[in-house]
């Protein structure tokens, strides 16, 4: 079963949807991608579909689906597990155990104003409890920061509020939590019917400098995931024993220590990675997420890494600066922003007017050669957008 919203449908989503034959909710986003004769089901068909069937699996591409859940789906295991993974308080205490000398603490808008910065090791990073995309977050390395930070979500969580509804990003709670060292990775997998995870893809996540919380370049190729499929697995099979996990899809960011100890960054419900860039697996492996999850298929690994050996498939986050005003925006000059990679394998446009982000770029490069995806660091994209008025 399948839940499309925006912010985005990719074509690789489509075909899937398309071609499953599973059922699809009608909704303005399922009506672009599919057509509206495609046999869209209704709020309450789509509903009865999902609490009739013996062992549901239902996809959402995008965290607005989250609200439909727990609207119409209020009190299945499906709305409890997306409801614990999206408050970033609950997850942490479902895992404090493992991490007994991690520090966290939930605290509201208004509580951020009394809250003692020195009761935390900097640095130490503070976002909203439920959240998405980087959105209102903030690393504070001095304590002497802390009152510019709670001004700048203050400001934020007014900016923010137009953009995502309250289940997607909630801008009333927050979440203060000592920064979890080491190298950040995001793994798209999905528990299966025995509560078994399937890993479909890990992405490692490149940053320009220590600080830096953005998003801007994911990356991916056989050495990678060789290293890391087995160590992921295992814990999220700890994350799946304990919240009893079955038929649920997952994309997990984690870091992992320089003892090698994997860490929750977090883990959102019910999708892989948003904005559909979990298709960078099949550009990769030719394997279709989605596909695999609906019919609980798992990756060769060992057969599909042996024939990818060499290259790295990354992805870039093309993001609108905020000094930027979208509404300003003439056009963005897709085919200069291709030219920067040798071998670009797709670059996708997307609503810049509506959401804070220029496009997607896919990419290939040799494993031996990062420069064109980390000179996308940092990288000033303003270059490739033409601002109304000028000429």
């Amino acid at each position: 079963m399948f839940i499309l919203e925006d912010p985005y449908v990719s074509r690789r989503l489509a075909l899937a949807v398309a071609g499953s034959g599973a059922p699809v909710l009608d909704t303005p986003a399922a009506r672009t991608a599919l057509g509206a004769r495609f046999g869209l089901l209704s709020d309450d068909d789509f509903a009865r579909r999902y609490l009739e069937a013996e062992r549901p699996r239902l996809y959402a591409n995008s965290e607005n689906a989250i609200g439909w859940v727990a609207e119409h789906l209020s009190g299945t295991p499906l709305a409890e597990s997306v409801d614990l993974f999206k408050d970033k308080v609950r997850f942490r205490d479902l895992l404090a155990d493992l991490y007994p000398d991690y520090r966290y603490a939930g605290l509201t808008l208004e509580e951020l104003e009394g809250f003692d910065p020195t009761s935390v090791r900097v640095p130490f990073v503070v976002k909203p409890a439920v959240g998405f995309f980087s959105m209102g977050v903030h690393v504070v390395d001095s304590i002497d920061d802390w009152p510019g930070v709670v001004a700048a979500l203050r400001d934020e969580a007014s900016a923010l509020a137009s953009l995502y509804p309250d289940t997607v990003i909630g801008l009333d709670r927050f979440i203060v939590e000592e920064v979890i060292e080491g190298e950040e990775f995001a793994v798209d997998a999905y528990f299966d019917s025995e509560g078994a995870p399937v890993v479909l893809n890990v992405l490692g996540h490149l940053f320009a400098s220590a600080d830096d919380v953005s998003d801007r370049v994911y990356i991916t190729s056989a050495e990678l995931i060789e290293r890391w499929v087995e160590p992921f697995t295992a814990f999220l099979a700890e994350v799946g024993r304990r919240a009893g996990l079955r038929d649920f899809p997952v994309h997990a960011e984690l870091r992992v220590d320089a003892s090698g100890r994997v860490a929750p960054i977090e883990i959102n419900p019910m999708r892989f990675a948003g904005w559909c860039v979990t298709d960078i697996a099949f550009h990769a492996y030719g394997i279709d997420p989605y596909e695999c999850f609906m019919e609980g298929l798992a990756p060769d690994w060992p057969r599909i890494l042996e024939r990818h050996r060499g290259s790295t498939f990354g992805v870039v986050v093309a993001d609108i600066p905020a000094s930027i005003d979208r509404e300003a925006i003439e056009s963005v000059d897709y085919e200069a922003l291709e030219t920067r990679f040798s071998r670009p394998i797709e670059v996708r446009r997307t609503d810049f007017r509506r959401y804070p982000v220029l496009g997607f770029v896919f990419a290939e490069v040799p494993s031996a050669d990062l420069r064109e995806l980390k000179a996308m660091l940092g990288a000033d994209l303003t270059a490739y957008v033409r601002m109304a008025g000028t000429a």
